[in-house]
């Protein structure tokens, strides 16, 4: 009998228990913006960048969720009773400093709102078997035996909202606290049929006319991040000048991205290097004069403040 595994990042629906499955044994990691597993090393800033991270472990399908919990926090005593003497206590209030009212109100960690999915699968298109509805929240899978038109799509059209611990989607109220529980929220929005292909893609290559980008730097070197998604390793190419950095970066659904990055300042080729992973490309680029960088390329317009130099933040 079919069955869907329910290992995080895997989700096939599977007959052969000995079959491999490609997924995450550890818990989603969610932490001053960035989102990853606690299994493996990729964070991402975005929700659907997140939902793209590459499975790290490979074992066998299963039924029973065995992603370990985190273990919840020992209350201090001690702590506690100060916090409840602080509650209880009349407040006074602290006049706010010129320097203080000047700085940004803190917003909520909200991913941006999703790109458009069509209405409707490209009836030209063939829909493989065990494709998986790709409206977020829905997770329904096709079944060539049923009528499509019977087919009712219970989805969230809005983007997934990360804030203080709780979460939920910007179209609906709900909020929970474990991501298991927000996977799990029921489509708020009906629609006929579900969404497994979408629209088929223009023939030739689809030139990407930007990237984002964001780096931090040490006193030696710039860290800089470039988002795209599916850089095709074996052929993408990436050649370090002192002043300059040239991309010519195919992807694997027929996408390109080419630039020339003019910096801010200069760096040594032959120390500096770049990795690729799923959903980005790392660069380590090796400054040559030490200064510090307010901006990663020379045409980016700089506010006036340098950016802190230090190590970026650890996740746990």
């Amino acid at each position: 009998m079919a069955s869907k595994c329910v290992h995080k990042g895997c989700g096939k629906v599977f007959t052969d228990p000995e079959e491999d499955c490609v997924y995450h044994p550890g818990p989603p990691v969610f932490h001053e913006g960035q989102k990853g597993w606690k299994c493996c090393k990729p964070r991402v800033l975005t929700f659907d960048e997140f939902l793209t991270i590459p499975p790290c472990t490979t074992g066998k399908h299963s039924i029973v969720d065995d992603t370990p919990k985190e273990a919840p926090k020992e209350i201090d005593s001690a702590a506690l009773a100060n916090l409840v003497t602080e509650q209880s206590a009349p407040k006074t209030t602290t006049p706010i400093s010129a320097a203080a009212a000047a700085l940004p109100t803190p917003t909520p960690n909200t991913a941006s709102a999703p790109a458009p999915e069509p209405d409707s699968d490209d009836p030209s298109l063939s829909i493989p078997a065990n494709a998986t509805c790709r409206r977020k929240g829905c997770n329904a899978t096709y079944n060539p035996d049923a009528s499509r038109d019977s087919e009712l799509c219970e989805h969230h059209p809005g983007a997934p909202i990360f804030h203080e611990g709780s979460k939920g989607w910007s179209c609906c109220k709900r909020r929970v606290l474990e991501f298991d529980e927000f996977m799990k929220i029921p489509g708020c929005t009906e629609k006929k049929r579900h969404l497994f292909v979408g629209k088929g893609k223009p023939a030739g290559e689809e030139k990407v006319e930007d990237v984002r980008t964001d780096f931090y730097q040490t006193a030696t070197t710039v860290n800089a991040s470039l988002y795209l998604k599916k850089i095709n390793k074996e052929k993408a190419k990436v050649t370090f000048n002192e002043s300059s950095v040239e991309f010519d970066l195919p992807t694997t659904d027929n996408k390109r991205f080419t630039n020339t990055f003019n910096l801010f300042g200069p760096i040594d080729p032959e120390a500096s290097s770049y990795n690729i992973f799923g959903t980005k490309m790392d660069l380590k680029l090796a400054k040559k004069d030490g200064q510090s960088w307010p901006v990663l390329r020379s045409d980016d317009k700089w506010t006036g403040e340098r950016i802190q130099i230090g190590q970026a933040g650890r996740v746990a």
